[in-house]
């Protein structure tokens, strides 16, 4: 006899409002989808943000994260109890994920969560389902379910890269004054360990959109010299390595590749391609946490959006990517972000400030921009990115994550929009002006590319070394980084304040909301982590 269920309550933090474009009819009711619902942990994880637990924690194995703070069995039965209850298909389940993905028609979904879900067409004209409220569940699953993803199949992120573009055929004078980068020649610059190549490491990337040609990469690194690196590509929900359009995500694909891989020759990149959506970012970020297959040393993400409703998260959505970067932590993995390349409104015009998510998560290594200018592999000088009409580093307080305690010391400012304490972001910097960006080669086009983008596969690559060296994983360094500032080069120079929003903070000595601690000194980095 199948199992009654109570009346629908409203899971909290799933509240969305409707999306900014036309609404373009009725969803097909048939048509079938995909939702991953994310369930509570059996136990609390490690709370590495409490200086006592940090201490004296030890990374754990996949198989001991699994069986101490996968899904209860019981949880996952009373979930699957009601799927089958509402007519919903188990796609899989998957504990040490928190995961089970259900299947069924868009009217299936609208009854079991309680939705309408309504066509929409954007300014680009590409067409996708929203939803506008809350997600409602039964009343048994309150507190086992905590996330519902997939209903709404919007695009939640955008890559944080810029080409250089011409002119006339002329490069701009301020590029003429700066010179571009391959790989070798930043780690050079930057001091990393000369030694390591990143041997036995795996460097996970995510993409939502683009793809690589194997014969790029392959006319890449010989030109630097270096035998290519291992390159596997992953299919998170039907994601796949499409590439065709040099000037959209394939820039994107090929410069975080590029980048890990110049840096890090020796290790194993691999790349997970998914929707850009809030599940399939979700679920690729998952699926390199605890991949057994490829057991990811580090993680490199280069697309995100303003926190918040902003960017279009939801509550739910904030906690549930922020419970997988503290999971990798738990497994020893230094998960690395860009920290957004519009500066300090994060491109939302409303007059606030934002910063950009996944990089505002404590767990996360958030990497800022910088103009660089060298002589012989020297820097002369280093100053915040930002063109008036090109982009900034990104940079800010967050509003939904506190501020943790290993930032307590680094004087953090208080939020210019609640004056309130927030997470401070960036962490790090490092060069990522295109004027002075990589040279990088797209579906056969060389290319001069720069953004935040660059700096997050740029400090996996630099992990990647630092773990060799050390012969095991740095993992979740930030409190090691806060307690030791100096082994990053303080850049004073410069601002990340928008024209529209006429709000925005300026470098400073210390840390600041436009680079974080600075430019860290391969080396001196490593030799902290020890």
């Amino acid at each position: 006899m199948k199992k009654m269920f109570s009346k629908h309550i409203v899971l909290k933090g799933s509240n969305k409002i409707a999306p900014d474009a036309k609404q373009a009819g009725k969803t097909d009711k048939q048509q079938l989808i995909n939702v991953t619902v994310k369930l509570r942990p059996k136990a609390a994880l490690p709370n590495l943000l409490d200086p006592k637990v940090y201490e004296k924690f030890t990374p754990l194995t996949h198989d001991e994260f699994a069986s101490k703070y996968g899904s209860d069995d019981a949880d996952i039965k009373i979930v699957t109890e009601y799927a089958h209850h509402a007519g919903l298909t188990i796609v899989k389940t998957e504990a040490a994920k928190k995961i089970i993905e259900l299947r069924g028609t868009v009217e299936q979904m609208e009854s079991a969560f309680q939705v309408s879900l309504i066509n929409y067409k954007d300014a680009n004209g590409d067409s996708f389902r929203g939803r506008d409220g809350s997600i409602k569940i039964p009343k048994e699953l309150d507190g086992i379910v905590e996330g519902v993803f997939g209903l709404d199949n919007r695009a939640i992120a955008t890559p944080n890269f810029k080409i250089l573009k011409k002119k006339k055929g002329v490069v701009s004078n301020k590029a003429s004054v700066y010179q571009s980068y391959y790989p070798t020649d930043i780690a050079k610059v930057y001091n990393f360990p000369k030694q390591a190549t990143g041997k036995n490491q795996i460097i996970a990337i995510i993409e939502l959109g683009g793809g690589y040609k194997a014969t790029d990469l392959n006319t890449y690194f010989k030109t630097l010299k270096l035998k290519a690196p291992t390159v596997v590509a992953v299919s998170v929900d039907g994601g796949s390595n499409a590439p065709g359009d040099p000037n959209g995500a394939d820039g994107e694909v090929m410069l975080d590749i590029e980048m890990a891989g110049g840096i890090a020759p020796g290790a194993t990149v691999v790349v997970y391609f998914a929707g850009n959506t809030n599940k399939g970012f979700l679920d690729a970020i998952n699926e390199a946490v605890q991949s057994t297959t490829y057991k990811a040393t580090t993680i490199s993400i280069s697309w995100g959006s303003a926190e918040g409703v902003a960017g279009g998260w939801t509550t739910s959505s904030l906690n549930a990517f922020n419970e997988a970067f503290q999971s990798a932590a738990a497994l020893g993995i230094t998960v690395c972000a860009a920290s957004g390349d519009n500066g300090s409104n994060d491109n939302v015009n409303d007059g606030k400030v934002h910063v950009d998510f996944p990089s505002s998560s404590p767990y996360v290594l958030a990497c800022g921009g910088t103009l660089l200018a060298t002589k012989n592999n020297v820097e002369t000088s280093e100053v915040v990115w930002h063109e008036m009409d090109g982009g900034a580093s990104g940079g800010g307080v967050s509003d939904f994550f506190p501020l943790p305690d290993y930032q307590k010391n680094a004087n953090i400012p208080k939020s210019l929009n609640t004056s309130k304490a927030g997470r401070g972001v960036p962490d790090v910097a490092g060069d990522a002006d295109p004027n002075s960006g990589y040279k990088v080669l797209v579906d056969g086009e060389n290319m001069q590319i720069g953004g935040t983008s660059a700096v997050a596969p740029m400090m996996a690559g630099l992990i990647a070394l630092i773990n060799e060296s050390l012969g095991k994983n740095a993992g979740f360094i930030h409190p090691k980084l806060y307690a030791n500032p100096s082994v990053c080069r303080d850049i004073i120079s410069g601002n990340n304040t928008t024209t529209t929003n006429k709000k925005g903070y300026s470098a400073a000595k210390g840390w600041d909301a436009c680079t974080g601690n600075g430019v860290p000194d391969g080396m001196k980095l490593m030799g902290i982590l020890k």
